[in-house]
């Protein structure tokens, strides 16, 4: 099975530019968990999740330092606390948007489309064709559907019983 065969074709998306607020009133509306950003040429530039949403709202972890005669020595990068810092304080998509892309094409298989899910610890692949353009979007949910259809699930069961 292809990917072009299960995945979602109408996909919501949202521009970097729109608020965090368009995003969660999208995602609650549309039971989705995650919306691929476009730029204002089509082209996707980024994700925005439920995570990244909820990451707004928790405690930021700051860098680890040694104090010393008055002077700070940090011990980890406070590169990596500062860009926390803004993705938490964020308003804006492109503020707290996730900006690795993983992507598949809608001529890899089902399998393929798994084992990004899996190696990449995400829950979505947006789909891009040969020129680019998102055509779709690949989630658990989706693969779970090819691997266990709904009905097949039941029957199954019922003769296990």
């Amino acid at each position: 099975m292809l990917v072009k065969d299960i995945m979602a074709k109408d996909v919501i998306t949202v521009k970097s530019t729109d608020t965090v607020d368009t995003c969660a009133s999208l995602l609650f509306n549309h039971n989705i968990s995650g919306l691929p950003v476009m730029d204002d040429e089509g082209k996707l530039v980024g994700i925005v999740t439920e995570g990244d949403l909820i990451r707004r709202e928790s405690r930021i972890q700051g860098p680890a330092v040694l104090e010393i005669l008055g002077g700070l020595i940090y011990l980890d990068t406070p590169k990596k606390f500062m860009e926390e810092l803004k993705r938490s304080m964020g308003q804006l998509v492109q503020d707290v948007m996730s900006k690795k892309l993983v992507t598949i094409s809608p001529e890899a298989s089902a399998e393929e489309a798994a084992t990004l899910l899996v190696q990449n610890k995400i829950k979505r692949l947006p789909v891009i064709d040969k020129t680019g353009q998102l055509v779709g979007i690949v989630s658990r949910r989706d693969i779970l559907n090819y691997l266990f259809p709904p009905g097949n699930v039941d029957d199954n069961l019922e003769k296990e019983l």
